[in-house]
């Protein structure tokens, strides 16, 4: 059985260049490749377009490459949590493209499965569907949309084996499936790596064909990003 673990982050992201598109998996702080992100952080590369849900926040996540101007372009469809985010978005040094969550989804998925496009109802009308072709179905507007074009996904899993195939755990299980196989390279960083074959193959959420690389994560603080409670009664 073809084995895809590399030992550790470095080997993992062997090959990421200045002026590349990334695809980051999670939802908010939730499932997102803490590991990758770091060595990111530390190999220094710029001028990055990244594909993710959203932007982490100031000090967490993709927080931590706009702090040092590596991304200057963002493709998401929430950004809300992050001011240094909007500071930058709006002094004009970072481009953004805003784009519906389930079309975000639906343009991973897409490339996964080799369609070049897809018509979508989402946006139409709005500012989304401006300079895009549109045409109606049964009496219904659609947008075209393309599916993205990336060099490297990277995403984070519960458990993996030697072969790449992944587990997610609760909602983690977000982003991070339909973006597995969505690049030239997938990536999957995991807790629990085990040997090939050890896991129950009714339980795999993605099967290794769609994973390139995968290896040990460690360190993981898994942030909470907005913790609500309530007063304690007297």
């Amino acid at each position: 059985m073809i084995k895809k673990t590399v030992e550790g982050v470095g080997p993992a992201l062997e090959g990421v260049k200045d002026g590349m598109t990334l695809m980051l998996g999670g939802f908010g702080l939730c499932g997102i490749p803490e590991n990758a992100i770091g060595e990111l952080v530390r190999l220094g590369v710029r001028d990055l377009t990244c594909i993710s849900n959203n932007a982490g926040v100031d000090d967490f996540g993709l927080g931590l490459l706009l702090q040092g101007h590596q991304i200057k372009k963002m493709i998401a469809s929430y950004v809300g949590e992050n001011a240094e985010f909007e500071r930058q978005m709006l002094s004009g040094e970072l481009e953004v493209e805003l784009t519906p969550q389930g079309t975000l989804a639906e343009k991973c998925r897409a490339a996964r499965s080799g369609f070049p496009a897809f018509y979508t109802p989402a946006g139409y009308g709005t500012e989304v569907a401006e300079g895009k072709e549109a045409r109606e179905f049964n009496g219904k507007m659609y947008v075209l949309e393309y599916a993205f074009e990336a060099d490297f996904s990277f995403v984070k899993a519960w458990k993996g084996d030697e072969a790449g195939n992944l587990i997610f755990k609760g909602t983690a299980r977000n982003f991070n499936p339909p973006m597995c196989g969505a690049a030239k390279i997938t990536v999957a960083e995991v807790e629990e790596l085990l040997p090939a074959g050890a896991l129950d193959p009714n339980e795999i959420h993605i099967p290794g064909i769609f994973v390139q690389r995968i290896f040990q994560g460690e360190g993981y603080e898994k942030r909470i990003e907005k913790r609500t409670v309530r007063s304690r009664e007297e």
